[in-house]
């Protein structure tokens, strides 16, 4: 079992920053991707960014160039910095591990950008 908390989500004017964190915990498998997907209300759950263990990263056309992904392997965390946001990236922000074998959700973190 993985256990993912997320942390950094709030409120913000548009043009404003966020970072949003998230640190697993358990059965770490020291391959793995890490991500943030969102899902805003009445919208399906889309990615946002991904990083794997060895760095590569992806991220949504939408927030290419404003959100960037990091890791740090040594403290199994992933954290996602959200510069220049949009009202429309309003939604709740998940962590996402995942191996070959398996993938753990966090519980979700609220990001709300007010216009």
């Amino acid at each position: 079992q993985v256990q993912l908390v997320e942390s950094g989500g709030g409120l913000v004017q548009a043009g404003g920053s966020l970072r949003l964190s998230c640190a697993a915990s358990g059965s770490i498998f020291s391959i793995n991707t890490m991500g943030w997907y969102r899902q805003a209300p009445g919208k399906q759950r889309e990615l946002v960014a991904a990083i794997t263990s060895g760095g590569r990263r992806n991220y949504a056309d939408s927030v290419k160039g404003r959100f960037t992904i990091s890791r740090d392997n040594a403290k199994n965390a992933v954290y996602l910095q959200m510069n220049t946001l949009k009202p429309e990236d309003t939604a709740v922000y998940y962590c996402k591990y995942n191996t070959l074998y398996n993938e753990y959700w966090g519980q979700g973190t609220q990001v709300t950008v007010s216009s």
